[in-house]
């Protein structure tokens, strides 16, 4: 699901960009003031978890590999500005670092899955749980429905900014200059697999962490449940922040990176993120028509694919420091980049939070949630 340099036209990629912007602002404005020392921790926690839960890809029908992303879990914790500003990061370290997900569609990968994607996921989430206990079995059901319905809204939107790419942008002779598939192979191609496999992942890992969560360190789900009732019949208040209160989900991320290779068991590219030699590639080509309905890709790169493909070299391709096509030693590469990954969002989440308290003047952080 993430869109590649080259994918996207620049018109499209600007258009995504201005409409992710308002976004940014809103979410960095709601949360900045809980932006200090003690929400840090679990912002960086849920960008990394989300980091690192995009590193398992799963074989999907016709050939190609998807992922789950944690939005919803993340949403559920942190709240739909939260969760904006926490996957935000995760995508740009993604693109910056390791070159998946381009950083000409770094707008409309994070319009699709962390705008988009956290508050479709808030709104059912919200919906389903209503002002059920935080320790009912609702909340964990709500939470899977929720997950569900995000990612795959954001593999349709994905979609359909892939699909109108052949009708929008072409040469004089109708062959595409950007993503060469329409609507009408684009949307099947992206949402069977949705549907099924990664539609699926999600849900068990959604609902999954929100039990995990409940029975470990309840107060992470009380942003999020206004008005809920605790077991003792007391109104949810607001969740603790702290590295303390993030022990419960640190021991999750820990595991989470040391299985992080098994993320290299599935074989296969995602659909849409073929690269452009793909395309001259005979066996490559036949991986491409097999998950694109058994539709013949160009014979040619599309020219604005090939010129823009390149735009920006990551530091890390691939998730593969060391480049080799030893087994072993790419395991060994996936899981020190799974590290690496999460040092580089700490970092970038210790940068935000100082630049919130910069711009706040130094005001002191208040429990408002926005």
């Amino acid at each position: 699901m993430h869109i590649p340099d080259g994918y996207l036209s620049p018109a499209t990629c600007a258009a995504l960009y201005v409409a992710s912007a308002p976004f940014w602002y809103t979410a960095f404005s709601k949360i900045k003031r809980l932006l200090s020392t003690r929400l840090v921790p679990l912002i960086s926690v849920f960008a990394a978890f989300s980091f690192v839960i995009m590193m398992f890809n799963l074989p999907l029908p016709g050939g190609t590999t998807g992922h789950a992303v944690g939005m919803a879990v993340t949403t559920i914790v942190l709240g739909p500005w939260g969760s904006i500003l926490a996957i935000s990061v995760a995508l740009l370290i993604q693109a910056l670092f390791f070159g998946d997900g381009g950083i000409t569609a770094f707008g409309a990968n994070c319009f699709n899955m962390a705008i988009v994607g956290s508050l479709v996921a808030y709104v059912v989430y919200r919906l389903i749980a209503g002002r059920a206990a935080i320790s009912s079995p609702r909340r964990a059901v709500a939470a899977a429905v929720a997950g569900y319905l995000a990612i795959n809204m954001a593999a349709l939107l994905a979609a359909i900014e892939f699909g109108i790419q052949p009708g929008l942008f072409h040469d004089a002779s109708g062959a595409p200059l950007y993503a060469p598939y329409p609507l009408g192979v684009a949307i099947p191609a992206m949402m069977l697999g949705h549907l099924t496999i990664a539609g699926l992942a999600e849900l068990v890992v959604s609902g999954g962490v929100v039990a995990y969560l409940q029975r470990s360190e309840p107060s992470l789900l009380k942003l999020t449940a206004p008005g809920a009732a605790e077991d003792g019949g007391a109104a949810a208040a607001m969740p603790r922040g702290g590295w303390r209160v993030a022990r419960p989900l640190l021991i999750l991320l820990a595991i989470m990176m040391i299985l992080s290779p098994l993320g290299l068991v599935a074989t296969g590219t995602a659909w849409g993120e073929w690269a452009p030699e793909d395309f001259a590639n005979t066996e490559a080509r036949q991986e491409i028509q097999a998950g694109s309905g058994n539709a013949a890709p160009p014979a040619v790169v599309p020219p604005g694919m090939e010129r823009l493909s390149d735009v920006w070299s990551a530091v890390i391709p691939d998730y593969d420091p060391f480049q080799s096509r030893d087994v072993n030693i790419q395991r060994i590469g996936y899981l020190i980049s799974a590290l690496v990954g999460g040092g580089l969002i700490l970092l970038a989440c210790l940068l935000i939070s100082w630049v919130a308290q910069l711009v706040g003047g130094g005001r002191k952080p208040t429990a408002d949630s926005g």
